[in-house]
């Protein structure tokens, strides 16, 4: 397990302050909607429209305070200085997510989860205990649980209305992300895991998704 100077704490205190409040950062600009998609594609969301659209920003809003605070812990509780590494640039990335769907939410008059404090503080007791069962097991949780988030995006790409191009491209370029760190886990070690593993995280990820679109 990782040795933090008091530096480093403070550093890994902000990070987990700022994801649950809100105030992220970004490395990277906001995905923009290709450019064959011009303004003859966009359409004026109706009030339905832009509600359900809100909701499933909230939705993977949460999904990526739920990804840093798993990043987090497994960085923390890594062995090795490369896994380390590896969770800390896959959280940076997961952190640019934050923003982006922080930003639509403003940008559809929505707001984010209440329930953030609690999402992040689940999160990070998994994160924690993925990590302490080792690299290999922490790397198998990573790349399952990216797996699993693909699969949401799928979903939520073909049912955010046709015509909100803007929400579409940040969901695209995350699922994009995910698919890489899912191969980045893998490849660096990370093992299967069992099936009955696999499903409990899926039930947890349903009552999570189905609070937070409402909550």
């Amino acid at each position: 397990m990782l040795t933090l100077t008091l530096d480093e704490l403070i550093t890994e205190v902000d990070r987990g302050l700022r994801s649950i409040t809100g105030v992220t950062r970004m490395t990277r600009p906001m995905p923009e909607p290709p450019a064959a998609q011009d303004e003859s594609a966009r359409a004026a969301l109706t009030p339905a429209e832009r509600a359900h659209a809100a909701g499933l920003m909230r939705v993977d809003h949460v999904g990526e305070v739920c990804a840093q605070a798993l990043y987090q812990a497994q960085k923390l509780t890594a062995r090795k200085p490369e896994i380390r590494a590896a969770f800390e640039k896959a959280g940076l990335e997961e952190e640019d997510h934050l923003a982006w769907t922080a930003q639509r939410l403003q940008a559809l008059d929505s707001r984010p989860s209440l329930l953030n404090p609690l999402w992040y503080a689940g999160a990070l007791a998994i994160g924690f205990t993925a990590g302490c069962l080792g690299d290999k097991v922490s790397l198998g949780f990573m790349a399952e649980t990216e797996r699993q988030v693909e699969h949401h995006l799928d979903g939520h790409l073909e049912q955010l209305p046709a015509g909100d191009l803007e929400s579409r491209a940040v969901v695209q370029q995350m699922r994009d992300d995910e698919i890489h760190h899912a191969n980045v886990a893998t490849q660096a070690g990370g093992i299967e895991l069992p099936l009955p593993v696999r499903a409990l995280m899926r039930a947890a990820a349903k009552v999570m998704t189905r609070t937070a679109y409402y909550i």
